[in-house]
């Protein structure tokens, strides 16, 4: 019975098919109850919608975590799927309902999160295919993307530091600390430059220069990391793919396309 359950709840596409509808139509849902007029005219269908969600959620969410021992009645593989990504997921989705009872905050806004449920509708090989390409490029390249991180957070800390001594004389308010000045580097170093902070002085605005323009390279360097693996990875399947279609001809020796 447990294993024609789990076959019903992890294969059955009519079941998937209304889990996700009821996914979509609840983040619709939480938008259209943020206008205020919606909300006051239609407050008791969101209500009750909510209800009927949460309900539907929740035994989801226990049914998954019965049938989650696949081989005996093992709680560790239970507790492996309670505390897994899509386990969590799964209790986030149902906790901003329950919370509120103990703790007055609405939390209900957590439960965009179980929009990475989503992922799950792209059954077909391809889609899972480059999702799995994309888990693998970042675990390739994890090494060379700490390393830029790590930089770039020693770039932002001097920066900022630096830029803190050189404006806090003229701009006491806008650079009270190294942390206000902090802001202004993460601005800068991402050339996002929103401009409610930046320097008056000459040599603050010679560092700031400086410092756009080294960000530029560090914006550009991790994406060129990502899309070298990415590009390295796709080339490789396709020698992969060439050699799995190619043949040797029996006769003289060489190879040739099915």
């Amino acid at each position: 019975m447990k294993k024609k359950v789990r076959d019903f709840i992890n294969h059955n596409k009519t079941f998937i098919k209304f889990i996700y509808a009821l996914i979509v139509l609840n983040i619709i849902a939480l938008i259209l109850e943020s206008y205020e007029e919606l909300n006051a005219q239609y407050s008791h269908i969101f209500y009750y919608f909510e209800l009927f969600s949460v309900a539907i959620f929740t035994v989801e969410y226990f049914i998954r975590i019965w049938v989650s021992d696949k081989t005996k009645e093992d709680k560790k593989e239970r507790l492996n799927f309670a505390f897994s990504t899509l386990g969590i997921i799964d209790l986030i989705a149902i906790l901003p309902f329950y919370l509120p009872f103990i703790f007055p905050i609405d939390l209900r806004i957590v439960r965009i999160l179980r929009l990475f449920r989503l992922l799950r509708i792209f059954k077909l090989s391809r889609y899972s295919k480059s999702l799995k390409t994309i888990q693998y490029i970042f675990k390739e390249v994890k090494g060379e993307l700490s390393i830029t991180v790590f930089v770039t957070f020693v770039l932002m800390i001097l920066s900022s530091t630096l830029m803190y001594y050189i404006e806090h004389d003229d701009q006491p308010e806008q650079f009270a600390s190294i942390g206000d000045a902090f802001w202004w580097s993460v601005a800068t170093l991402t050339t996002v430059g929103y401009g409610d902070v930046y320097p008056v002085t000459g040599l603050g605005k010679l560092l700031s220069g400086i410092i756009a323009l080294i960000g530029i390279g560090f914006v550009a360097l991790p994406t060129g990391i990502i899309s070298s693996a990415f590009i390295a990875k796709i080339q490789a399947e396709k020698k992969q793919k060439k050699k799995k279609t190619m043949c040797n001809c029996p006769h003289c020796g060489k190879n040739f396309d099915l």
